[in-house]
């Protein structure tokens, strides 16, 4: 299968990139890659599908969110990880259910702040939520046998700078949340939250 992979240089994309790289041909793309990509830009995202050519899957690992107490979180800091975790990868998902291949798949990525929130993670519990949301929903529509889940990692055992803002989270090493992304392209599962902590 042909699989792209936005955000492949980051933590979590890097170990995907790698695991899926072993049985699939990967295209690991992000805003400094060539083709690049910014899911802020629609048009961008377009022109990826466009200079790629047919794909069996999209997988996002990508997206940032702001962390900060509740009381010093303002509008401006809910749209910014609104507009770069949700609407991003929502973006990527429309633009991939036209692109894709019959019978391809779409991988999101959310996280476990959805459910199991800290004090600084409002902003990104309210992304995640949106996430999971779009996928259980879209999962039935999308047509032509497109299958949609999304991925729910914990705080990664590689990111030590998060470690403390996560009291009593165990850390999940990469390499464990790799193989959900790899359930995801290669499995049955649609409309599916698939958390690995």
């Amino acid at each position: 299968m042909r699989i792209i992979i936005v955000g492949a240089s980051g933590t979590i994309g890097t170990a995907v990139t790698g695991l899926l790289a072993e049985r699939h041909e990967v295209i690991g793309v992000g805003r400094s890659t060539t083709p690049a990509v910014d899911l802020g830009d629609p048009g961008s995202v377009a022109e990826l599908f466009r200079s790629v050519g047919p794909v069996d899957g999209v997988v996002a690992c990508t997206g940032s969110v702001p962390f900060k107490p509740w009381a010093e979180l303002d509008e401006a800091d809910y749209r910014s990880g609104i507009d770069s975790k949700l609407i991003g990868q929502i973006t990527l998902a429309r633009h991939a259910a036209t692109a894709l291949r019959e019978g391809g798949s779409i991988t999101l990525t959310s996280g476990v702040l959805t459910a199991d929130p800290i004090p600084t993670g409002t902003a990104a519990s309210v992304a995640n939520a949106g996430i999971e949301a779009f996928v259980r929903t879209s999962a039935g529509a999308i047509g032509r046998g497109i299958r949609i889940n999304a991925i729910s990692p914990g705080v990664l055992v590689e990111s030590p700078q998060f470690h403390d803002s996560f009291p009593g989270f165990e850390p999940v090493p990469a390499a464990r949340v790799a193989q959900a992304y790899l359930r995801s392209v290669e499995g049955i599962d649609t409309g599916r939250i698939l958390a690995v902590n």
